[in-house]
């Protein structure tokens, strides 16, 4: 058997054609579940017995616990417990033009960003389609208000769990699912080059973040060893074939890390190395945590910094923080009670 939540429309209007039944129970089982909110088949009263029969003993309803949460100004973090006693976090951001939950996608990562907190438990394993599903069914119903943006920048690497992401994006972009705009969708990546080119074809309106965070290989190499597999030349060149596929613009995640990537030096490098693509920065002050060694730039070398890349006509932007104060801003996620 498998979770009712992990499939997607298509899959399941397959699913009834294959049991000779018609592919619009699929369209009915989604307005139940997704719409009505409704986590029982036998609750599903213009559905025929027969086809009801059949799916019980296909599918079933899964759930993930709420075991933690923890706020802050415009922010709510989520511990989960999954049903088998592994655990993740979700975060949920209050922004003007909505509501935005940045969701995990593994149980750990083997990416090994040296800065990272989250990359201090190695995977366990990818998160199904109905786990990342639930982080923002549960959440919508803990806050009783629509998620409007999702965010996979938690836990884990998204493309190291693809297929899972795939079918993920298309159920909640579903109109008869959770209906959320696909261009209301970022996926970040720590640069993974041949799912970057995989994902131009998939998902070519879904937004894209590239986790740079250095100018140069021998930087990069020190701190994001998957820079060791796929450096920074076949990264840009992939972010290019991207762009000329899709003519989307394509988000570069910098975190700024004191005496290490945030000299002038690097900030003129920086825009040397993207000048001329479709782009903006998204420069990240560095979350400190307890556990690993690196230190936040000052304020006043972020700001020269951004300052240089605009002087050198490479569109910047300082992301605003959320949630330090639990642990929930970028890097600092680590699923521990």
């Amino acid at each position: 058997m498998r979770s009712i939540y992990s499939i997607t429309r298509k899959k399941l209007e397959d699913y009834f054609i294959n049991k000779n039944d018609k592919k619009f129970r699929a369209t009915q089982i989604f307005d139940w579940i997704y719409r009505k909110n409704i986590n029982s088949f036998d609750d599903m009263t213009n559905i025929n017995k027969d086809s009801i029969t059949n799916i019980k003993e296909d599918f079933y309803f899964n759930k993930i616990k709420i075991i933690k949460k923890q706020e802050d100004i415009d922010v709510k973090k989520y511990l989960f417990e999954l049903s088998d006693k592994n655990k993740i976090e979700s975060v949920v951001m209050y922004h003007d033009y909505g509501i935005s939950v940045c969701i995990s996608s593994q149980i750990g990562c083997n990416m090994g960003c040296t800065f990272c907190e989250s990359g201090r438990l190695k995977k366990v394993r990818n998160l199904t389609v109905d786990e990342m599903i639930l982080q923002i069914l549960t959440i919508q119903e803990d806050i009783k208000q629509r998620i409007s943006h999702i965010v996979i920048m938690g836990i884990g690497e998204p493309f190291d769990n693809y297929e899972n992401i795939i079918d993920f994006i298309n159920i909640v972009n579903d109109p008869y699912a959770l209906a959320i705009g696909i261009r209301h969708i970022t996926v970040s990546t720590s640069g993974i080059v041949p799912k970057i080119k995989l994902f131009a074809q998939d998902c070519p309106a879904v937004n894209l973040a590239i986790s740079l965070h250095a100018p140069n290989n021998e930087i990069r190499n020190k701190i994001m060893k998957i820079n060791k597999v796929y450096n920074i030349e076949e990264l840009i060149e992939s972010v290019k074939q991207y762009i000329k596929i899709t003519n989307r613009r394509v988000t570069f995640e910098y975190i700024m890390l004191k005496d290490i990537n945030d000299t002038d030096e690097c900030a003129y490098m920086l825009a040397k190395l993207l000048k001329g693509i479709n782009c903006y920065v998204n420069i990240i002050p560095y979350n400190e945590t307890n556990n690993i060694g690196f230190k936040r730039s000052n304020t006043s070398q972020i700001s020269r910094f951004c300052g240089i890349l605009k002087e050198e006509k490479i569109n910047v932007t300082i992301r605003r923080e959320f949630g330090s104060n639990v642990s929930a801003a970028c890097g600092q996620l680590r699923s521990e009670n």
